[in-house]
């Protein structure tokens, strides 16, 4: 009788023990996917505000889209020092120390008195973002490799994905009750409340013995061996092209639909959630294929339905009055892929990359983000009555990512055996 008992004890004990850890998995799982969103998380909040700030500061649509591409250069320069740094030094100090500055940086932001201000402030905010960013994927590949790092990557997407849909949505509220500076002070809570999340539930995953030696000469040939990866570099450029189009109408949409449009932040929030669903779906769907289709096959669908969305957006410039669903149907196909291609090419560039993830990461972060920086300024070039240079740059991103995947990812795939 007692050895039963003892049984149904231990029994009892292993499955409180199997409860506990998979309640600590599932919040690792959530918080790494949320580190992952600082870009979105950064720039998204802040879209329906935008024309807001443009006026209570007194300048252009193309200095207000600027302080968008400061945050994106701070996010480019920030994973290109900490990716190498955590692969020296591991990732959880660099990790608390970039979510300290986001959130210091945020309540700035807050204070800001002129654009002149506030685009340095942004530059420093997206500076210190870039450590969610970096190594949320770098802690990844740490953990997973092959097909379960495509379905554990699609799982961090799905919840990135979410921050998209959320966080215009919020955004629109805010501007409801109070104006552009409240947002910047809901960034600032929410970034202190990933640093707790963090210091709590995120544990080390780079152990010493796998961390590559101190210092620049280090971190620079690390850098300089993937640099001449091609295959990677392709696929970067992909991954980079495909989000260089997200970031045109980021950067582009809430002056085309509240100004052209005359839809209401409100609205305007609705339709940005619309299409974040599709991010979330189209990761979702990357994660349940792989393994079960070949990763080109999946990567090529995604680049070629961006395209085609990139295409009917621009001829939809061609029609003879501005049609809201004209443009409204192709951003959808546009953005819903960059769930799609983001986690495929994402898992299938860093198979190869387990000892330097970080170093590769902070290179697949630093390309998306400064061919984002590039273009941004661009898309209000002509001023706000005119979507013309977002469905120009967007179609010649889009372009970009379907040729290079047919001339130089393609060709890859029929000269050896597939690396993801």
């Amino acid at each position: 009788m007692s050895a039963t008992i003892q049984k149904q004890e231990k029994s009892t004990e292993l499955n409180d023990l199997l409860i506990t850890r998979n309640k600590k998995n599932i919040l690792f799982t959530i918080i790494l996917g949320a580190l992952s969103a600082f870009g979105p998380l950064s720039m998204d909040m802040y879209l329906p505000s935008l024309p807001e700030l443009t006026r209570n500061l007194q300048t252009t649509t193309s200095f207000a889209q600027l302080s968008i591409t400061a945050c994106l250069i701070g996010l480019a320069l920030g994973q290109i020092v900490l990716g190498p740094y955590s692969d020296a030094h591991g990732r959880r100090v660099p990790l608390l120390a970039g979510l300290i500055l986001f959130t210091a940086a945020s309540l700035l932001c807050a204070f800001a008195t002129s654009i002149a201000w506030l685009i340095p402030l942004r530059f420093i905010q997206g500076l210190a973002g870039a450590a969610g960013l970096v190594l949320s994927r770098a802690i990844a590949r740490d953990l997973y490799s092959g097909p379960a790092l495509t379905k554990f990557f699609s799982m961090l997407m799905a919840i990135n994905g979410i921050f998209p849909i959320l966080a215009p949505i919020f955004g629109g509220l805010i501007l409801r009750f109070t104006n552009w500076r409240g947002v910047f002070i809901v960034l600032m809570i929410i970034g202190a409340c990933l640093f707790l999340g963090a210091l709590l539930f995120v544990r080390e995953t780079l152990p010493r013995n796998r961390r590559i030696a101190s210092g620049l000469t280090s971190s620079l040939s690390a850098i300089g061996t993937i640099l001449r990866d091609k295959v990677f570099i392709s696929y970067a450029f992909v991954q980079g092209l495909i989000m260089g189009a997200m970031f045109c109408y980021i950067s582009g949409s809430s002056f085309v639909l509240q100004d052209i449009f005359h839809i209401s932040p409100q609205l305007f929030s609705v339709f940005f959630a619309i299409n974040g669903t599709g991010i979330v779906l189209m990761s979702q769907l990357a994660g349940f294929l792989a393994g079960k289709i070949d990763g080109e096959k999946i990567l090529g669908v995604g680049v070629t339905i961006a395209f085609i969305g990139s295409i009917g957006l621009f001829s939809s410039l061609f029609l003879h009055s501005a049609i809201l669903l004209a443009v409204l149907l192709p951003l959808f196909l546009i953005v819903s892929m960059v769930g799609l291609v983001n986690t495929t090419a994402f898992s299938m560039a860093m198979q190869s990359q387990g000892r330097v993830a970080g170093s590769a990461s902070a290179i697949l972060g630093m390309g998306m983000n400064l061919i984002g920086a590039v273009l941004s300024p661009f898309v209000g070039v002509l001023g706000s009555g005119t979507y013309l240079p977002m469905a120009v740059l967007i179609l010649l991103c889009d372009t970009g990512a379907f040729f290079i995947f047919i001339l130089a990812i393609q060709p890859k795939k029929k000269e050896g055996p597939e690396r993801g």
